[in-house]
């Protein structure tokens, strides 16, 4: 329990150093905290590989959904390096962070999609909005409601998405050879 604890007060961390970081033009403090919090979670030999197989898929999701905002000129992001149409780099930071919350802090939501899509859709759309009216780490260019809900369906989406990924992986025997998919003969 201390640990799932510490999970949930270590991404929080990471939540804060890096939009705190990014609104105040010190990019870099979001990714030294996540480095730090990724290098904790992972030092568990227990969890390492299902939290390192969540990270290679979750992250290019994750990254490719605050892109998407900013491709389609809806938010940017303060600190904009590389450049639009992406996100920052400093994004991934947070992206860290939340999937390594996955198999620990928030595994009770695992095989729960309806509380999932509720909590992803009240507290994904929070968590941008903290962000820019509290630190300046993102401006919304749409009108503030229509953000919010545009953020609010994402997140009920992406947090069971994220859960179901993470359940994937979890459920796979150890040592289970990856499946092979046969080749159609003509």
């Amino acid at each position: 329990m201390k640990r799932v604890l510490a999970n949930a007060a270590g991404f929080q961390l990471v939540w804060f150093a890096t939009v705190a970081g990014a609104g105040n033009g010190m990019a870099w403090t979001g990714p030294v905290a996540a480095m730090l919090f990724a290098g904790w979670v992972l030092s568990d030999a227990r969890t390492r590989a299902a939290d390192l197989w969540l990270l290679l898929r979750a992250l290019p999701i994750g990254y490719a959904s605050d892109s998407l905002w900013v491709a389609c000129g809806w938010m940017h992001f303060a600190q904009p390096w590389p450049s639009p149409p992406f996100a920052p780099i400093w994004i991934i930071a947070l992206w860290l962070g939340f999937i390594l919350s996955i198999n620990h802090s928030l595994v009770f939501l695992r095989g729960r999609p309806w509380p999932a899509a509720l909590l992803g859709a009240v507290f994904g759309p929070a968590a941008y909005y903290a962000a820019s009216n509290g630190f300046a780490a993102a401006t919304f260019d749409i009108d503030v409601p229509a953000m919010m809900l545009i953020l609010a369906l994402a997140w009920a989406a992406l947090l069971p998405l994220l859960l179901a990924l993470g359940a994937h992986h979890h459920n796979r025997p150890r040592n289970a050879p990856m499946p092979i998919t046969p080749k159609e003969h003509p």
